[in-house]
């Protein structure tokens, strides 16, 4: 998950907060926090490939970029399942099967 909002999204780690179990990225405006939960927990868990989409989830991160569809094409042929709004937005879905949306700050 790690260097998926990492490295395929390209959030920014910020190394002061960084340990063994923990990863905070800078969203700009807004932090996104990862951890590790116990092992007892992660070894009752089952990621399928591709992920199963939890469209059920509550939370939904909103990524701004400068161009939807160049980040949707770039994600796409990276593999990351995503899908086209009618609003102009894309979801997209992580590793674990939560479900993410990229879109413009600039309005139609």
């Amino acid at each position: 998950m790690a260097a998926f909002y990492g490295e395929t999204l390209g959030l920014r780690s910020i190394a002061e907060t960084r340990t063994n179990s923990w990863v905070e990225f800078d969203g700009g405006g807004a932090s996104l926090s990862l951890h590790a939960i116990p092992p007892e927990i992660a070894g009752r868990i089952e990621i399928a490939t591709p992920p199963r989409v939890r469209e059920e989830n509550p939370v939904k991160l909103v990524f701004v970029v400068e161009d939807v569809e160049r980040e949707r094409a770039r994600l796409d042929a990276l593999g990351i399942p995503m899908m086209a709004r009618a609003w102009g937005a894309c979801d997209g879905v992580d590793p674990e099967g939560n479900v993410f949306q990229i879109c413009s700050a600039h309005k139609s």
